[in-house]
């Protein structure tokens, strides 16, 4: 970032995305200094005026944008928009891209601000950060504490994912299935190939050649890679389910060491970005309805021991995936890049 500039002139990519929205919020929230702030967009969307945001903002194109006029730029979901304008832009300033167009490449960090910050350390004044997606930095901030106590050996996960990762598109159409199936109307199944209210999908994303989903693979890559452990084993069944917001995920993970339930709940309530439900609470568990609607956490409950191993628990997590887990990470990423250059 130029010295000279006070705060950074900051551009937002996607801006009519659900993540887009949500990190300008989440700028404005937590009032992350800035100067200029430029709401862009492809050309489908240019000239649309941003309403439920104050001062209101006018979505300029991003293919006539000049990225030498900001310092900070976030891309925000659409991979086509971060394949396409994103690495131009890093050679300008900072690009943190919540996409997955740049999770795996060589050179390039994947950051979850509450689970490895010290992989930007190789970013000077500009530069690209890949953002893991909404179920990885979920599984990775409750799992690095964890780790940390008693050494992670194998993690199996069943993830139950909000409609609202695969865009507004398919949270109309669980809206619109929801009320014509309540009017004795047939759901028409276009966003998930079938019906998704008052159901259940055993998968996210394509499907590959060995039966693995394109969702599950990421999850085992980022994961691992976010907490620097690339051998660790770890085995997930990703599913869908009829929820706006809010992913929730069971956790069946076995260690090298003794994990009793009093040390990992201790350790738990001690880590970053992260609360535990007591059972004895009135909120007894989180849920994606309550409690995963509150942006800056990650919540634990459930949390007991597995009685067919020694070394093992067992846990239930939840969090809000499009504000928690992609807007807050990214303003979280921002704000270490700024606060270092100062």
């Amino acid at each position: 970032m130029n010295a000279k500039v006070a705060a950074p002139r900051i551009a937002v990519v996607g801006v009519s995305t659900l993540i887009g929205d949500a990190v300008i919020g989440e700028l404005r929230a937590r009032k992350m200094p800035f100067s200029e702030l430029h709401a862009l967009d492809d050309e489908r969307h240019v000239g649309a005026q941003l309403t439920d945001q104050e001062p209101q903002l006018q979505v300029g194109d991003v293919a006539a944008f000049d990225f030498s006029r900001v310092d900070l730029v976030f891309f925000c979901g659409r991979a086509a928009l971060s394949e396409r304008y994103a690495l131009e832009a890093a050679e300008l300033a900072w690009v943190i891209d919540g996409s997955a167009a740049f999770r795996t490449r060589a050179g390039v960090p994947l950051v979850a601000a509450d689970v490895n910050p010290a992989a930007l350390d190789g970013i000077g004044d500009r530069g690209l950060v890949a953002l893991p997606g909404s179920a990885s930095v979920a599984l990775a901030t409750v799992l690095k504490p964890l780790h940390a106590l008693a050494g992670l050996l194998r993690v199996d996960v069943a993830t139950y994912q909000a409609v609202s990762g695969s865009g507004r598109g398919a949270m109309d159409e669980l809206a619109g299935e929801t009320v014509a199936m309540l009017s004795g109307k047939e759901a028409k199944g276009r966003a998930f190939g079938r019906q998704i209210a008052f159901n259940v999908i055993p998968q996210v994303d394509a499907l590959e050649a060995d039966g693995v989903s394109r969702e599950e693979r990421r999850l085992w890559h980022e994961t691992r890679q976010v907490l620097g452990l690339p051998s660790l084993a770890i085995n997930v069944t990703a599913v869908r389910v009829p929820v706006f917001f809010g992913h929730s995920l069971a956790i069946h993970a076995a260690f090298e060491r003794a994990c009793g339930v009093a040390d990992a709940t201790a350790v738990l309530q001690r880590g970053t970005g992260l609360s535990v439900i007591d059972p004895d609470s009135s909120a007894e568990f989180p849920t994606p309805a309550t409690l995963a609607m509150a942006p800056d956490r990650v919540y634990v409950g459930r949390l007991r021991a597995d009685l067919t191993r020694d070394r093992g628990l067992n846990f239930w997590v939840v969090a809000d995936n499009v504000r928690k887990c992609a807007a807050h990470n990214a303003v979280s990423v921002a704000q270490i890049l700024v606060n270092r250059s100062q």
